[in-house]
């Protein structure tokens, strides 16, 4: 027994293993203390308070019922009016009918119980609201008014005799309006609106008006009781008119009281009003600015779409605006623009034009605002435009902001499609979840680089990106104004093949075939396809690729086929045989292209496929009855014996034929393979060129010699090819897009340029880099100048700098790349050429026309001489409509390279190449020999300027002798003479001053001295500028040590103009020295895959990649 009662009981299951764990914890738990938080929120007056005035529902529901309560006794007091009778209140003086009137018992009952509620009401909301200061509270005019409303009717429950006294009642009005506008503000409180003002500033203005009426019209018609006994309706008449300041005179206050009244109440309105409506119109000034809403019914009734800049400028929106407006099924979307900054005076008076007005909304406000989100209703918005702002200083910062706005969008609107513009290529990582993404450093870079090997590859991109309708130019008296002008129509469309008439009945053939055809047959060029099992898009795929019915087919063409119509020669028609693709020369078909109202109408001559085994006779030469060989026909399905091999990763051959002496160094000092380092995430690997072994850093530097080399000139490195020099304010990551295009694969070992990147141009660096052995010289527009103070001087210093090359190297090809479109009419800027005036005369025609591409007219940029990439804008408003504008032109640049796509090169047509006549016959020839698509034409024609646009000055011998040679142009000198040439002529004249001096020291050698002195004279009369120009290069060289032969003084681009045809007709001549633009196939296409060739070496990846 003992036993059982000293056992200790057993530890409940749930304890055991945490005190084993822990041991035993209960003299800690003996001390613990329970703290409860916000006691103060659990007293009575607290919990009044929460529900009276801290809690927004239910004090909204509170000034609602105390609205409520106030339009009641305002209603009471007309019935009381509408039932009082003054004869029946037993008071017949003037002072007993203004004191005393005649109150039914009803009415009185409601009145002391409304009195009751309010006043109880009142005395709450005091006592929870009392913060020290009673006197502060009891003064406050609502308190009063309460009171004087509200005390009265009680004390007649205790007093009847007082039942009838008058109570001015209509005043609770005004504080029926102060319930209304707390009422308002715990509305927006409640749903979380803070962008009302303007409503709230209307709503008060309003219930100021009507309580200042309804107070007068009560009061005076109480106070007339005593007078003429007026109604309430005439009370509301006399107040109408006299606020209106009209003043009928009909009805008039007879006693002094209403009169004193009335008097008051002008005042009143006089103050009051005023102020109401200053506000207002302030407010209403405010709201222009930010913009107002873009209210949700519009949001869900109406497509809008959403452009976020952080500074509009009126070029960047009138781009904008063209762009996404060219498009007929745009034509009811919205634009609602969303900026921080203050709407510019030129853009307000754009968007006040009715052609906007009705179509753009401006709402001031930031992207990473939710409020201002809500406002451009981002949630509902079929598109996000976000573009960067280019002409800030720090291009970094301007992309942070960018991230940081497609951040904003896509956490508060995460479905809807973003197209986003960065600059730096090492920060487009960031938005890789953005539906499209232009980098503009990227495709700045890849055109300059391709501009050099393939010339005006700006210009052909630039035309392809840009809507129109090839009517520019169409009245001009110069025929290539009118060709290149109709063949800038021309861009890509897309449709699935069988759905198309132009590729429909090209099924199961290959895609050459198809390519050749469609433009023989319908003038429109097939360029690439995509497969319903592939999202990538092919260029070129080859003869290889079999046309299938699911396939989307890309083509360039003046519009889409949707909106052809075609027109089929019925003599033609009944004429047609099975014969050869062209039955001569005089028969090639001929393709006129009626663009009207969105609509193209082709007509279409022999429009019969052609029999597999027939051939083109080509045109006979020089007149005799000899031929060359036959073009052969294009194959419906390949044959790889009638496809040329194309075998670019062992070109060995070809080297061997260049450098035969170099076989053994060149194939050890160049492979093919990948780069081993990338500068920045998110770059397409390209396979190119590369070095066997990673050149040492110090052998980088052109101008100083290393224990490598001791070469300091480009003269002494001896290079084979012509230069290409960058001139860059910096080495940023983007040169990458620039040296990788120029390194490809595809480009043969014997075509590569050196490249030499110059980080500063003066003279002396030119020199040594080796300008006069460079073809092309690429500038890079200066980054530091970007934010200038006038906005358009942002191109200043290129602008200069790129003259003075271009007048001390007149050979030099130039590309260059500028901030602002208009500021390519001053590139090689000439200030007599009256050709560049009728130019611009032009420009303004085509920019008064409405065109999108008036500044195309310009020589510089029709030759490929200058961009901007502000023009490529266009490719990131296009993809709204042509989701695949980016890749295809990322193809075309070779940004990107896809397998089995082609890419971008060109061909210059030879005096062996004139034969085949016209570009319908190269298009076949082409296809059925190598398998590749031309897309345009790169022409140089010569042009003769006039004497007035020529700044050389010619000495009157020089003239002599080209009148003898029978040259047409005038002497300058028979006009007036250059600055330059009188000053050398005063300098000539002090010099012969000097020697009337020296004749009285030595009478011996005056005449030496004359005749010196008179040549001297002669040959600075004789100077030119360009020989000026010439000897200030060659002295300078001769002070670096440099070797002076290979010195161009002549300037072959002074009397040439360049222009690009896209997609010209077969029937289009070819000329002497046109340069084709291909896309090729992919020669790795259909090459088994091999490991790759750098694995065999390894790079050093802790240091930068160094091509």
């Amino acid at each position: 027994m003992e036993q059982a009662e000293s056992e200790v009981p057993p530890l409940p299951p749930r304890f055991r293993f945490r005190d084993l764990l822990l041991g035993d914890q209960s003299f800690q738990n003996d001390d613990r203390v329970q703290v409860e938080f916000y006691v103060n929120e659990n007293t009575f007056k607290e919990r009044l308070k929460l529900f009276f005035i801290k809690n927004q529902r239910s004090s909204l529901r509170i000034r609602v019922f105390n609205f409520c309560l106030k339009l009641l006794t305002c209603l009471l007091y007309i019935i009381r009016v509408m039932t009082d009778n003054p004869v029946q209140s037993g008071h017949s003086s003037h002072s007993g009918l203004i004191f005393w009137v005649d109150r039914k018992v009803p009415v009185w009952a409601i009145q002391v119980i409304v009195a009751i509620i309010s006043f109880l009401e009142t005395m709450l909301l005091m006592y929870l609201s009392y913060k020290g200061n009673i006197w502060e509270q009891i003064f406050q005019v609502s308190f009063l008014l309460e009171m004087i409303n509200t005390v009265p009717f009680i004390i007649t429950i205790f007093w009847p005799s007082l039942r009838n006294i008058f109570i001015p009642v209509f005043l609770n009005c005004w504080l029926a309006k102060c319930a209304l506008e707390n009422m308002i503000n715990d509305v927006h409180r409640a749903i979380q609106r803070t962008n009302s003002a303007m409503f709230n500033q209307v709503l008060i203005l309003i219930c100021t008006l009507l309580c200042l009426v309804f107070t007068g019209t009560c009061g005076i018609q109480h106070l007339e009781r005593a007078g003429k006994n007026l109604s309430l309706f005439n009370s509301f008449y006399f107040c109408i008119v006299t606020f209106s300041t009209v003043g009928f005179g009909d009805v008039t206050p007879r006693i002094w009281p209403s009169q004193l009244l009335v008097v008051i109440m002008i005042c009143v309105a006089l103050v009051v009003l005023p102020l109401q409506f200053e506000e207002l119109i302030y407010l209403w000034m405010e709201r222009q600015k930010s913009g107002g809403n873009y209210s949700r019914h519009r949001a869900q009734t109406e497509k809008h779409v959403v452009l976020c800049v952080s500074s509009l400028k009126i070029d960047l929106l009138m781009d904008f605006l063209n762009e996404f407006y060219a498009h007929p099924r745009l034509q009811d979307y919205y634009v609602v623009i969303l900026c921080p900054s203050e709407m510019d005076l030129q853009v307000r008076r754009v968007l006040q034009i009715p052609l906007w007005s009705q179509r753009v909304i401006y709402l001031q406000g930031s992207v990473l605002k939710d409020q201002d989100l809500l406002r451009a209703k981002m949630d509902d918005a079929e598109a996000c435009f976000i573009l960067s702002s280019r002409n800030e200083v720090d291009r970094t910062a301007a992309d942070h902001q960018t991230i940081l706005r497609a951040w904003a969008v896509k956490d508060f609107a995460p479905n809807c499609p973003l197209y986003v513009q960065i600059l730096k290529p090492e920060n487009k990582f960031h938005v890789k979840f953005a539906d499209h993404v232009v980098c503009e450093e990227e495709f700045k870079y890849a055109m300059l680089a391709l501009n050099c090997v393939c010339p005006a590859t700006s210009t052909l991109v630039t035309l392809l990106v840009h809507t129109s309708r090839g009517r520019e130019g169409q009245q001009s008296p110069e025929q290539w104004q009118r060709m290149y002008g109709c063949c800038s129509g021309n861009e890509v469309y897309h449709i699935r093949l069988c759905d198309s008439k132009f590729f429909g009945e090209y099924s199961g053939k290959s895609f050459t075939y198809a390519s050749f055809h469609a433009h023989k047959k319908y003038g429109v060029c097939l360029i690439g396809i995509k497969q319903e099992d592939n999202k990538s898009i092919l260029l070129n795929p080859g003869p290889r690729h079999i046309m299938t019915a699911t396939d989307t087919c890309y083509y360039i063409n003046i519009t889409k086929e949707e909106n052809s119509a075609f027109i089929f020669n019925q003599e033609e028609k009944k004429g047609r045989s099975a014969g050869g693709l062209y039955d001569g020369p005089a028969q090639l078909p001929v393709h006129s292209i009626i663009a009207s109202m969105g609509t193209v109408a082709m007509d279409l001559q022999n429009t019969s496929p052609p029999t597999g085994g027939s051939l083109v006779p080509p045109p006979t030469v020089n007149g005799t009855g000899g031929r060359r060989p036959s073009i052969a026909p294009v194959q419906e399905i390949a044959d790889s014996s009638t496809i040329l091999p194309c075998d670019l990763l062992s070109d060995q051959s070809e080297d061997d034929s260049v450098f035969p002496d170099e076989k053994d160094q060149s194939s050890t000092e160049y492979v093919k393979g990948y780069p081993p380092n990338s500068p920045y995430i998110g770059s397409s690997p390209t396979l190119c060129h590369l070095l066997s072994e990673k050149a040492p850093f110090c052998c980088l530097r052109l101008d100083q010699g290393c224990r490598h080399n001791s070469f300091e000139d480009a003269k002494a490195y001896g290079f084979k090819n012509k230069l290409i020099i960058v001139s860059a304010e910096t080495a940023g990551n983007g040169l990458y897009n620039f040296i990788v295009p120029l390194r490809a694969y595809y480009r043969p070992r014997k075509e590569l340029n050196p490249i030499v990147l110059l980080l500063d141009n003066p003279l002396d660096s030119l020199l040594q880099c080796g300008i006069i052995y460079a073809d092309n010289l690429v500038v890079v527009d200066k980054e530091s100048t970007m934010s200038a103070e006038e906005d358009y001087m942002a191109d200043a210093k290129t602008i200069v700098n790129v003259q003075t090359m271009f007048r001390l190297f007149p050979s030099l090809s130039i590309i260059t790349e500028l901030t602002h479109p208009s500021n390519m009419r001053f590139m090689q800027f000439r200030a007599k050429d009256c050709y560049s005036l009728a130019l611009s005369k032009l420009e303004k025609k085509e920019r008064d026309k409405g065109s999108n591409l008036a500044f195309m007219f310009r020589l510089p940029f029709a030759a490929g001489r200058v961009f901007s990439i502000s023009m490529l804008d266009t490719l990131l408003y296009q993809s709204f409509v042509k989701d695949y504008m980016i890749l295809i032109a990322r193809l075309l640049l070779g940004l990107d390279t896809t397998p089995g796509s082609g890419y971008l090169c060109a061909m210059k047509v030879t005096e062996e190449d004139i034969w085949i006549g016209t570009y319908g016959r190269l298009f076949q020839k082409l296809c059925s020999s190598s398998a590749e698509i031309p897309i345009g034409i790169y022409r140089t024609e010569s042009h003769i300027f006039s004497a007035a646009e020529s700044q050389v000055s010619m000495s009157v011998d020089d003239c002599e002798d080209t009148k003898d040679r029978g040259c047409e142009l005038r002497s300058v000198d028979q006009a007036d003479p250059p600055l330059r040439r009188k000053k050398s002529m005063q300098w000539a004249r002090r010099l012969s001053r000097r020697s009337s001096r020296w004749q009285s020291v030595s009478r011996d050698s005056t005449k030496d001295h004359a005749q010196r002195i008179a040549q001297q004279r002669l040959n600075l009369y004789r100077r030119s500028e360009r020989e000026e120009l010439s000897e200030l290069v060659r002295n300078r060289m001769k002070h670096l040590g440099l070797p002076t032969s290979g010195y161009d003084e002549q300037n072959d681009q002074q009397n040439t103009l360049s222009y690009v045809l896209i997609n010209p007709s077969p029937d289009t001549r070819l000329e002497l020295n046109d340069i084709v633009y291909l896309i090729r196939s992919d020669p790795l296409a259909h090459v088994p895959e091999e490991p790759p060739l750098h694995s065999e070496f390894s790079y050093d990846i802790k240091e930068d990649t160094q091509l």
